[in-house]
């Protein structure tokens, strides 16, 4: 109990920090000079996954937009042994280069490398900036390193009791985790790596109290209200999936879902439809609150996500560096 109040009592403080001085996420670094925070990922991916991992972090993909945020960025990479993705890109109008934020190339203070740019074989609408801090033009579906970068602002960034920016979370007292219902949908793994980059993971129902908490979310979002381009609007993606394709059922926390607390299956279910990708394999719920296979590359579905309220706050360690 001892250890328990103590981390309550530090995520308080930090909330009430944050709330006051901005303080972002535990995985981003306040850069002075940057005037903002920074996140390098290191992990090669292509300019439509960086953009979207800095977006559903709460950040945007990092451009060199001054000489003080060239310089941190430069300093956070300096152990990269590649050059990294910039948000500089064309692909909106072939050969006019903006910022993410719309900034035009003309505008931010950097230099092409040599020979650069060369647009090769008429498919480089996006930029990597090198170690010198030049730029270079390459392929979007060309794969590289990245650094997300959050502005800081007058307003405050950590505003809600879920501990984080977005405020479409809601704390969930009988539970102490926070969910957000995206009406939007995405295939299921796409789903969980938007969960993963919100500081969450797709909902687990941990219980039968919890699975009811689950369909009165779900109750709470009418099937007008889903965005998909499929017509499955009264069935959601949680948090379990078939690791082994042969039947045994975890959750992406990695307990079988009997383990778990909760692995009560709609009538039929699971079924394995094999019509897309070979397979249904991943986790979902109906509106009843009963479970459900569904398929996990192709097909959009709402989806829940859920967070612990201290997911994104530093530890005991981190927070006294702050």
């Amino acid at each position: 109990m001892c250890g328990n109040y103590y981390y309550l009592v530090l995520y308080l403080v930090y909330i009430s920090i944050a709330r006051t001085n901005g303080i972002f996420r535990y995985d981003y670094s306040y850069s002075k000079e940057a005037g903002g925070w920074l996140k390098l990922h290191q992990a090669p991916v292509t300019f439509t996954e960086a953009f979207l991992r800095c977006d559903l972090e709460g950040a945007v993909l990092a451009s060199p937009l001054n000489a003080n945020l060239q310089t941190a960025i430069a300093r956070l990479t300096a152990g990269v042994s590649c050059p990294i993705f910039t948000g500089i890109h064309a692909t909106i109008s072939k050969g006019d280069f903006t910022s993410i934020e719309g900034i035009p190339l003309a505008k931010i203070p950097v230099q092409w490398a040599m020979d650069e740019p060369d647009n090769f074989q008429n498919q480089e609408d996006c930029t990597i900036m090198l170690h010198n801090g030049t730029l270079a033009d390459v392929r979007c579906n060309d794969t590289y390193p990245y650094v997300c970068y959050k502005k800081k602002t007058n307003n405050p960034v950590m505003n809600t009791n879920c501990g984080t920016i977005d405020p479409a979370y809601t704390f969930e007292q009988s539970t102490g985790s926070c969910y957000k219902f995206h009406r939007l949908g995405k295939s299921w793994r796409r789903a969980q790596m938007t969960c993963l980059a919100e500081g969450g993971y797709l909902a687990i129902p941990n219980s039968d109290q919890e699975a009811t908490i689950l369909k009165n979310l779900i109750a709470q979002n009418p099937a007008n209200t889903i965005i998909v381009t499929s017509n499955f609007r009264d069935v959601v993606s949680i948090g379990f999936l078939d690791w082994d394709q042969k039947g045994t059922w975890y959750t992406v926390n990695g307990q079988s879902i009997q383990t778990a607390g909760y692995a009560s299956w709609a009538n039929g279910q699971p079924d394995n439809t094999k019509s897309i990708d070979n397979g249904s394999y991943c986790g979902a719920m109906f509106r009843s609150g009963l479970l459900d296979d569904v398929w996990c590359e192709s097909v959009p579905f709402a989806f829940i996500c859920e967070k612990a309220p201290d997911s994104l706050v530093p530890d005991d360690e981190e927070y006294e560096k702050q």
